[in-house]
């Protein structure tokens, strides 16, 4: 999933975002800028913005065992979860409501794992449709705001985990939860009160500024770039009302356990 797309309140539906991922399976230059400005390497393919740096403290906070199981809900192409499994070993099920976007985690998943170490699911982040206390670790990566609320996703989360499970969120927060300029999905987030409401232990949240620099620097390169395919127009888009509400908004990781 995406970040700020679309700024409307309503969010769209798969068809809407079946459609993005193949514009960005037929774009020649999205995935290179996004991997150049956030650190990646070419064969990751992101659907949002976490740099290289955070996928290694994701994957050390995530603290999921080798053959252990590891979630990644609202995963996308799949390809932080990928690599995070890549990493560590772990079995990984990665869910999304996108089925475009599933079929790209699969190609992506048989170039980087053993077959077998992953499968990918049609899911929400309110309805995985996987069994609870089955997984050792669990990530969600820039996508819990587009669950209404946010804290219903969290009450799943904390379903699905084993005892000691691990979870590890990125996403942003208001600076000023009443501030009109931010989207309501936005102002709806709150990590630590809603991680605490939902039962988790040893929770930390943390502002990331550092991540947040990264983006701006993306936003303002992409803006740059001349005749874009449709991909790019749609990440140009993206850039430009991330730009007018830049201040407005915190880069945010967190971590907890569930009990």
């Amino acid at each position: 999933m995406t970040t700020h797309k679309p700024a409307a309140a309503a969010m769209p539906g798969a068809d809407y975002f079946d459609q993005w991922y193949a514009d960005m399976a037929d774009s020649t230059s999205r995935d290179a800028i996004v991997a150049r400005m956030l650190g990646l390497p070419a064969h990751l393919r992101s659907t949002s913005l976490l740099t290289w740096q955070g996928i290694a403290e994701l994957t050390d906070r995530l603290q999921v065992p080798r053959d252990g199981l590891l979630l990644d809900i609202a995963c996308g192409r799949g390809g932080y979860g990928i690599e995070i499994a890549h990493r560590t070993g772990a079995r990984l099920i990665g869910v999304d409501f996108s089925a475009t976007a599933l079929r790209q985690a699969e190609s992506a998943a048989a170039e980087r794992l053993p077959a077998g170490q992953a499968e990918f699911r049609v899911g929400t982040l309110l309805e995985t449709g996987l069994p609870g206390g089955a997984a050792d670790a669990l990530m969600c990566v820039d996508a819990v705001q587009f669950a209404e609320p946010p804290l219903a996703a969290l009450h799943e989360f904390r379903r699905l985990l084993k005892p000691g499970g691990r979870l590890a969120l990125t996403c942003w927060e208001a600076v000023d939860p009443d501030d009109p300029l931010v989207p309501p999905r936005i102002r709806a987030v709150d990590l630590l009160r809603d991680l605490t409401a939902a039962g988790f232990a040893d929770v930390e949240v943390r502002d990331r500024p550092d991540w947040r620099q990264a983006e701006r620097t993306l936003w303002e390169t992409v803006a740059a770039q001349p005749e874009p395919d449709a991909a790019m127009r749609s990440l140009q888009e993206e850039g430009s009302r991330a730009l007018e509400t830049f201040g407005s908004l915190r880069r945010m990781s967190a971590t907890a356990t569930a009990p």
